[in-house]
């Protein structure tokens, strides 16, 4: 029996999402053509790969068998990928990099305008996510992200350390201590399901009984909420010359070991034998090493 990458993809996604209508938007199809396409294969295979429940899709045994099989290949179909697409001759086409949703706004929208400038055959789509994307597996090219790879067919590219700082609104400025302590700050901060990403846990670390006053699940929530003067907000002071006109203002205060947080790009090996790839990755390497010297 063979089974096709098409459905190892649909059983992946759903194995992963945990819901048939969580595979159909990663994979951009209807909900009734999951279950079709799993029906078939569950037919094929002869036992049932999930159960289906109000907690939604559980692996049943014969279904984590084929995890680790699936995974694997749709790490060979990102190579495959790669591969075939590294014949192209010049730095032309679609480059996906993934980031915080901090670093996307802040950094890479600015930094795709001065490469659409530059280089006209190039479009870059940002992807931005609290969740790591596989680099392996070809779901976005290239990485801006704060943990060092570990899995050995990924490349670190190049890596600094970006001093972190505590931003607040001029009108909320005005009505705290001359030098207030981190406790005496109102805060802004990730909601759940994200109130396990950075700054929270670090601030819940370093300020006892942190509580913040405002919390959102999205990072422009969180930005306007911050500037509106509700709280104080973490931020990754990185100074590229993109750096927008910020409607907050820094704090002199002490993070201490959160000062700084250390930044990474990283690819799959393989990505930089695409032209287009190496192009990006070597114009947002000049633009970091830049910053790093402001």
């Amino acid at each position: 029996m063979d089974i096709s990458w098409d459905d190892a993809r649909l059983f992946l996604a759903i194995a992963e999402t945990g819901s048939f209508s969580g595979a159909a938007r990663q994979l951009r199809i209807g909900q009734p053509t999951v279950s079709r396409r799993l029906a078939a294969l569950e037919y094929a295979v002869g036992a049932a790969l999930f159960r289906r429940g109000v907690d939604g899709a559980v692996l049943t045994v014969a279904g984590e068998r084929l995890v680790m099989p699936a995974k694997k290949m749709a790490e060979w179909a990102g190579e495959l990928h790669r591969a075939a697409e590294s014949s192209d001759t010049s730095p032309r086409g679609l480059v996906r990099v993934t980031a915080s949703p901090y670093m996307s706004f802040d950094f890479l929208a600015p930094f795709a305008g001065a490469v659409s400038r530059k280089f006209e055959g190039l479009r870059l789509e940002v992807l931005s996510g609290i969740q790591y994307l596989d680099l392996g597996r070809g779901e976005a090219d290239l990485a801006l992200r704060a943990k060092a790879p570990t899995n050995a067919d990924l490349k670190r590219v190049y890596s600094l350390d970006v001093r972190n700082a505590v931003f607040v609104a001029k009108s909320l400025k005005a009505r705290l201590p001359k030098r207030p302590t981190l406790q005496q700050l109102p805060w802004v901060a990730w909601a759940p399901p994200f109130d396990m990403t950075p700054p929270n846990p670090q601030l819940e670390s370093i300020i006892p009984g942190f509580s913040p006053v405002f919390t959102a699940d999205n990072y422009l929530v969180l930005l306007a909420a911050a500037e509106a003067g509700v709280g104080a907000m973490v931020l990754a002071d990185l100074r590229h010359r993109f750096v927008r006109e910020r409607r907050l203002v820094p704090l002199d205060i002490d993070l201490g070991p959160y000062a700084t947080l250390p930044l990474h790009l990283v690819c799959a090996k393989s990505a930089l034998d695409i032209p287009r790839v190496r192009k990006v990755s070597e114009l947002l390497v000049e633009e970091l090493e830049q910053a790093k010297k402001r």
